[in-house]
C-alpha cells in the first residue's frame, strides 16, 4: 500500500451481453443494459446505457445503436471502450477531484480464446483502468450463490446470461470441466422474433421480443402459476399496418424449445465428463442455476425432469456474477489464484 493507495478504488464489472453491471463498496451502483448510441457522421456518443436502449430500434439514419458486446465477447472494440468509461463515471455521485486509479476485477466466460481476453483488458485500460483481473462467470456465479468453491466438493453452475450459457463442475477453488455453449437469452429473442414473423405474420423488433420473453416466456407448455396472454404490437407482413395480436406463454414454450433442448444437451454433456467421485457429489448438491435466462419459467423443473438432480435458482440470478465477482475482488488475498 503505497501513500496514494487512497486513491485508488476498487470495482467489479459484471461485462455481460445484455446487462453491465458495476459494484463499488459491496454496492450494485450501476446497472444498465450494454448498448451505446452515437452519430454516424461525428461518430460522437449520445447515450449510454438505459438512453440508449429507448432508442434502440427507433433511430434516424444519422443516429445507430451498438450493442458492442455479442456471444459474451467484444464484438465492438471503440464502442465497447466508451461504453466502460462512461459506465464508470456513473459510479461517482461526486465528480472526483483528480481522477482515481482504478482496480478492476472482470468476469469474462470461460469459453473465450485469449485474443478475446486481451480485448476485455485492452478495452478496460483504454477506458481508464491501471490494473485489470479477469475471472470466469462460473466461479464468479458460485462465489455469488453462496458456494465455498474452496471445498473438496463437486458443484455445478449452469450460468444462462444473454449471449452465452456456461455450465461448469467445480471443486477446490477450480473448474473441473466446464462446457460454454452460444446459446442463451438472445437466442431466445431471435427464436420468439422468427416465430411471429411465420405464425402470426407479424414483424417485431428485438426490444418486443425481450418484452414478450419476460412477460410469457415458459420453457414448458405446462406450468404453475401461468401468466395471462399478452397483447403483442408490431407491423403486419401482409398489408404493412400496424396491428396488435395476443400470445399465451404455450405458443412461447412451443417457440424456445429448440434452444432449450441444445442447453439440456450441453448439462448432459458435462455430467458425462464429470469424474465419478464429483457425480456423487453433485447427486447430493444439485445443480445451481443463475444468469437472467435461469428466470424463464419453468426452465429448473424442465431441467430437473431431464437430469433427475435437484435444481437451486440463485435468489438474485442477474446479479449473482456481479455479487460474485464483488467478492472476489473484496476478498483479493484469498481467491487471487481465481483472478488472473
Amino acid at each position: 500500500m503505497g501513500l496514494f493507495s487512497f486513491l485508488t478504488k476498487e470495482i467489479a464489472i459484471d461485462l455481460g451481453t445484455a446487462n453491465t453491471i458495476i459494484i463499488y463498496n459491496d454496492k450494485v451502483v450501476v446497472d444498465e443494459p450494454s448498448i451505446v448510441a452515437l452519430e454516424r457522421n461525428t461518430g460522437k456518443i449520445i447515450a449510454v446505457g438505459k438512453k440508449a436502449m429507448m432508442m434502440h430500434g427507433k433511430t434516424h439514419e444519422n443516429i445507430k445503436t451498438i450493442r458492442p458486446l455479442r456471444d459474451g465477447v467484444i464484438a465492438d472494440f471503440q464502442s465497447t471502450e466508451y461504453m466502460i468509461r462512461e459506465m464508470i463515471k456513473m459510479v461517482w455521485i461526486k465528480k472526483p477531484l483528480f481522477p482515481p486509479a482504478l482496480k478492476m476485477v472482470i468476469c469474462i466466460p470461460s469459453g473465450i480464446t485469449e485474443v478475446e481476453e486481451r480485448a476485455v483488458k485492452d478495452s478496460a485500460e483504454q477506458a481508464g483502468a491501471k490494473e485489470v483481473k479477469l475471472i470466469h462467470e462460473p466461479m464468479a456465479a458460485a462465489i455469488g450463490i453462496g458456494i465455498d468453491v474452496m471445498e473438496p466438493t463437486g458443484n455445478m453452475v449452469i450460468d444462462i446470461g444473454g449471449g452465452t450459457s456456461e455450465i461448469a463442475v467445480i471443486a477446490l477453488g477450480g473448474i473441473v470441466n466446464n462446457k460454454s455453449i452460444r446459446i442463451a437469452g438472445d437466442d431466445f429473442n431471435t427464436d420468439i422474433e422468427e416465430y411471429m414473423r411465420k405464425q402470426h405474420n407479424i414483424n417485431i423488433g428485438e426490444r418486443t421480443a425481450e418484452r414478450i420473453k419476460f412477460e410469457v416466456g415458459a420453457a414448458m407448455p405446462e406450468i404453475e402459476n401461468p401468466p395471462d396472454e399478452y397483447a403483442v404490437h408490431g407491423r403486419d407482413m401482409l398489408t404493412g399496418i400496424p396491428k396488435e395480436i395476443k400470445v399465451n406463454y404455450t405458443e412461447i414454450a412451443h417457440c424456445l424449445d429448440k434452444s432449450i433442448s441444445k442447453i439440456e444437451a450441453a448439462v448432459l454433456h458435462a455430467l458425462e465428463m464429470t469424474p465419478p467421485e464429483l457425480s456423487a457429489d453433485i447427486f447430493r448438491t444439485g445443480i445451481y442455476l443463475a444468469g437472467g435466462g435461469s428466470m424463464l419459467r419453468g426452465l429448473d423443473i424442465r431441467l430437473h425432469l431431464k437430469t433427475k438432480l435437484q435444481i437451486h435458482v440463485a435468489e438474485d440470478p442477474l446479479r449473482a456474477i456481479a455479487r460474485g465477482t464483488g467478492i472476489a475482488l473484496k476478498n483479493y488475498d484469498k481467491f487471487n489464484f481465481l483472478i488472473k
